[in-house]
């Protein structure tokens, strides 16, 4: 039978106040602490983030910054992400290199039954997110569960991304829409 974090990594449905896992998001909870009281060039920065993040070297994020899990962020070589932003990694969430994300962004992989009963008892799934190679996401961007995200894209400030966006392309809007550029 597959532990609850089993299920919740795998998209399947989970409980998510299953002890073990209110345990890690303790543990994450912790290290956003400590890592959010830190400033540019402080010492326990470069300690913290390989423990908050499954793979982030040769990084750049800005505190504050906020995840569920921490485990299942891959952030790929000279990502930046500035202020505020807000990982909910119940699933991976994998980010290119060269990839800059604004301030405040959330990149979202948990979500709810749409079914109330399903919801009534607790459960909740996930769905990844795929941010492809050198993709610039506009402050305050929402990126939602499952979406795919190709190299040198561009989301628009603010945009609500709900559904995949090609290689190339910049969208904006909610929900975000490909612009038709002129000439």
């Amino acid at each position: 039978m597959p532990s609850e974090k089993q299920k919740m990594i795998g998209g399947e449905l989970y409980l998510a106040g299953d002890p073990e896992l209110v345990a890690e998001r303790k543990r994450a909870q912790g290290l956003m602490r400590d890592y959010n009281q830190t400033i540019f060039g402080d010492d326990a920065r470069k300690d913290l983030l390989p423990q908050l993040f499954a793979k982030a070297e040769g990084v750049a994020v800005r505190a504050p910054v906020y995840v569920d899990y921490g485990y299942n962020i891959t952030l790929g070589r000279d990502v930046f992400v500035n202020y505020g932003c807000v990982f909910l990694d119940v699933c991976a969430i994998t980010i290119g290199e060269k990839t800059a994300i604004g301030p405040y962004v959330q990149i979202l992989t948990a979500d709810h039954p749409r079914d109330g009963a399903t919801r009534d008892a607790g459960l909740e799934f996930g769905r990844p997110v795929t941010i492809g190679r050198n993709v610039w996401i506009g402050g305050g961007a929402v990126i939602l569960p499952g979406v795919s995200i190709g190299d040198d894209a561009i989301i628009g400030a603010g945009s609500v991304v709900t559904r995949d966006v090609p290689a190339g392309v910049t969208v904006a809007g909610s929900p975000a829409r490909p612009l038709v550029s002129k000439g």
